[in-house]
């Protein structure tokens, strides 16, 4: 039945079984390489990625020009609500959901009153470790080799 089946679909074509024997080969050896991308999923962050030190730095009655310094422009400035910035953060590691973190700063006036939230520390080191532990270091520097342009 499947035999049967098959010639009837291939028989239409002039494929020669010489051509389908070799062809065979290369899609077997091809199929998997194409899928294996499918298999890996680089980490995603986006947002502000604040780091640690730079939130440690914070004091209040900070004004808005020395936070804009430190943290960097917020994600979320609202209009409606000019005493707060929102520092909006995600990470999606493979095929997991999005975890998402918000790092909030209040003013009154224009000074920092106080802060709360959460923030991905380190996570740029994170992910450097993470990639050096699935794929293995780069190739070390020669420090003995002399540089270009000097």
């Amino acid at each position: 039945m499947v035999r049967w089946a098959v010639e009837c679909i291939i028989a239409p074509f002039p494929i020669r079984r010489d051509a389908m024997r070799r062809l065979l080969p290369a899609l077997v050896l091809v199929a998997p390489l194409a899928l294996s991308g499918c298999l890996y999923r680089q980490p995603v962050f986006q947002g502000n990625l604040l780091e640690e030190r730079s939130v440690a730095q914070l004091e209040v009655g900070m004004n808005r020009r020395q936070v804009l310094a430190l943290l960097g422009s917020p994600s979320v400035a609202d209009p409606f609500r000019r005493d707060r910035w929102d520092y909006v953060a995600s990470q999606r590691r493979g095929h997991g959901e999005a975890e998402v973190k918000v790092f909030t700063v209040f003013f009154e006036g224009d000074a920092v009153s106080r802060w709360e939230g959460a923030f991905f520390p380190e996570a740029d080191s994170d992910i450097a470790r993470e990639q050096v532990q699935r794929f293995g270091p780069n190739l070390a520097r020669d420090d003995d080799r002399p540089r270009r342009g000097g």
